[in-house]
């Protein structure tokens, strides 16, 4: 044979058979694009609620792979909850929901709990109002709760908006209190104003939102002093800081109770009573990383009919992040 004529018939079958390899490799399945992964949030909050997440997970899991829903089957469900502090009415209410629609089994009874406690803490507002120029923010709460750590994280979130802020350290008789308060917030970058140790802390308040208007600022936050709701000339004096408030601004957007999440019900005494004296618009629940009666969020809506606004899951500045409900349950019941 030729040679020319062979080499043409080895170029022939080398170019069909690159062809052939280029045509099977576009008609293979692409594979599939990776699954986004658990969002990062979600999966550091389940690790941060790790306790309450253990406190009911723990009792429910085997619970709720039990195909017999029977009378103790619910009974143990409502201890659950009442053990997680959601609360002596919303766990028999809640129980008596699910059990109404009649699961087939566990595995259906924990989704239809888990849709009823989100359906539970669903519809209510939790934005942050912030009207006024600048808009008012105060702060409040019983001593030990992480009130003052709060509010600079809470100054920090504005920030990450674009807000600038500036702090009113009304704490006027702790004299740690000034002190820590600057600690936190040169971490988020924003500025104080604070007076004397035992100095008037409406006027401190007054000078906070001066300070605030003369700067531009966007919003001016006002921490106090830590007290006990039932001391009444201490409650009557936050009534003071909250009126000279009103009178500069117009409004105050925000009133904030802080609480802590160790204290589970303990704490829905010490809401009403600020809630009396000053208003409460939103809750802020710390420490929820270190308690197993993390069911206090919902405890805390249902029976005060105030929003969550805020969590505290740790002690980092990016620890305070906004309540999310469905992410709050999935959070704590999911598998």
């Amino acid at each position: 044979m030729d040679t020319n004529l062979l080499i043409l018939l080895f170029a022939i079958v080398a170019i069909i058979a690159v062809v052939a390899v280029v045509f099977v490799l576009r008609s293979r399945p692409k594979a599939p694009p990776a699954s986004a992964p658990v969002e990062a949030p979600q999966r550091r909050l389940r690790t941060q609620l790790s306790r309450t997440r253990t406190a009911i997970g723990g009792r429910l899991g085997a619970l709720l792979r039990s195909d017999t829903l029977d009378d103790s089957f619910w009974d143990e469900l409502e201890e659950t909850l009442i053990a997680a502090d959601v609360g002596v009415g919303t766990a028999a209410t809640t129980v008596d929901e699910v059990r109404s629609q009649r699961p087939a089994d566990g595995e259906e009874a924990r989704r239809l709990l888990e849709e009823s406690l989100i359906g539970q803490l669903s519809g209510r507002d939790r934005t942050l109002h912030l009207e006024g120029d600048p808009a008012v923010m105060l702060v409040v709460g019983v001593n030990g709760t992480g009130k003052t750590t709060s509010i600079a994280k809470i100054a920090g979130l504005l920030g990450q908006d674009g807000h600038t802020a500036v702090l009113g350290a009304a704490d006027t008789f702790r004299a740690a209190a000034d002190e820590q308060l600057r600690t936190w917030a040169s971490r988020v970058g924003v500025e104080v104003v604070s007076g004397a140790t035992g100095s008037d802390p409406a006027a401190v308040a007054y000078d906070a939102y001066q300070t605030a208007t003369a700067d531009g600022a966007d919003v001016v936050i006002v921490d106090t002093a830590g007290r006990l709701h039932s001391k009444s000339n201490l409650m009557d004096e936050l009534g003071k800081v909250a009126r000279v408030l009103q009178r500069e601004a117009g409004t105050i957007g925000e009133t904030l109770l802080v609480l802590d999440g160790t204290t589970g019900q303990n704490g829905i005494g010490q809401a009403r009573s600020f809630a009396d004296a000053v208003g409460v618009t939103g809750v802020v629940i710390t420490k929820l990383d270190g308690t197993a009666r993390g069911g206090v969020a919902i405890a805390v809506e249902q029976e005060l009919d105030i929003p969550v606004k805020f969590i505290g899951v740790g002690e980092g500045v990016d620890d305070l992040v906004p309540f999310e409900p469905r992410e709050f349950i999935e959070a704590l019941l999911e598998p």
